[in-house]
């Protein structure tokens, strides 16, 4: 059955279905709705968790087929968390699923953490076979024009009060990087007097973690300044902030970019681009400049670079995760020679 992020919580006061798929690209959003499935398992007695991960052609499916007949010593219940990023299991990964599903006796819990599924997945056996045991959640992406209201809801289950220019500045603080947009809220409700936050509150969170911030990070490379930005990711990683994150933020950028050089290309102006694609008006300028340095190969060899460091973080390609990052705020910023993916590994 479907399933929404929204109604989760609801869903599991009344029942713990035996199969939970959760798809999307949206990572916070799909971390929290498979941190509920995690809780609920727990609370329905799986004390035992096992994790089947890869990206697909070196995914043992066979652990999954095992799982359904492998009885825990004790007898406990247990979670069978499978991750598969691309969202395509294959004809192997298609005929494991249906064999779990047909195997299991209902008692142990599979949770499925797929990237998007697409239309012909969806109308697939595996995938009906899924739907018809258990749940299905799709994660969708929260748009610019969503975010607002995305955020209000944030700032309100924290407890706290907004002002409607404090919303805007902060939306256009974060711009889409909703991992980020959590981190800021849990920074208000220190800040915050008397649970209400102004827009000079959200510009005081801004001014105390400017110095090695994710977005001014960003900004320098897409302005070209390389030797900045390069500080602020080493500033990063030196307090503690994960590679993935600092990745989230560049790779979004970099999507951004390459399609409005798509659009560019086909004869339309910047400005009309980014008009057409809703971006924030205080960061034309930014990708402006970014387009000036970068065209159609180049933004492409930048989304192959940001592709082998997912592989890194994820541990199934070779190299520091960190290292790459350095070069391509260097290559999106100007000042190296872009290097494809493949010189890198």
């Amino acid at each position: 059955m479907r399933l929404y992020p929204e109604k989760l919580a609801g869903h599991f006061k009344q029942q713990c279905l035996p199969v939970y798929l959760i798809s999307g690209d949206e990572t916070l959003l799909v971390q929290e709705c498979a941190d509920q499935v995690r809780a609920a398992a727990r609370a329905a007695g799986c004390t035992d968790r096992e994790l089947i991960e890869g990206t697909g052609k070196d995914l043992d499916w066979a652990a999954l087929t095992h799982s359904a007949t492998d009885m825990s010593l004790f007898g406990d219940r247990k979670l069978i968390e499978l991750r598969l990023p691309s969202g395509k299991p294959g004809s192997e990964g298609s005929k494991a699923i249906q064999e779990y599903l047909e195997r299991s006796s209902g008692d142990d819990i599979l949770l499925l953490v797929f990237g998007k599924i697409d239309k012909a997945s969806q109308n697939s056996k595996w995938f009906k076979a899924i739907d018809q045991a258990g749940a299905w959640l799709q994660v969708w992406e929260v748009k610019a024009q969503e975010l607002p209201r995305w955020l209000q809801q944030r700032i309100e289950a924290a407890g706290l009060d907004i002002d409607q220019d404090a919303l805007q500045l902060l939306a256009d603080r974060v711009e889409g990087n909703l991992l980020a947009a959590v981190q800021e809220v849990e920074k208000l409700k220190l800040l915050a007097t008397d649970n209400h936050v102004s827009a000079e509150t959200v510009t005081s969170a801004v001014a105390d973690n400017a110095r090695f911030n994710l977005f001014a990070m960003v900004d320098s490379a897409l302005q070209g300044h390389a030797a900045n930005s390069l500080r602020m990711l080493h500033g990063l990683r030196g307090e503690g902030t994960d590679a993935t994150v600092a990745l989230w933020a560049l790779a979004r950028e970099l999507r951004s970019l390459y399609e409005l050089q798509v659009d560019c290309d086909r004869g339309k102006s910047p400005q009309q681009a980014m008009q057409a694609r809703r971006i924030w008006n205080n960061r034309m300028p930014l990708l402006q400049a970014a387009l000036r340095r970068h065209n159609l190969t180049s933004l492409g060899d930048l989304l192959q670079q940001a592709a082998h460091i997912d592989g890194c973080i994820k541990g199934y390609a070779r190299g520091n995760a960190w290292n790459h990052l350095d070069q391509l705020i260097a290559s999106l910023a100007g000042a190296d020679k872009v290097v494809s993916s493949k010189s890198q590994k």
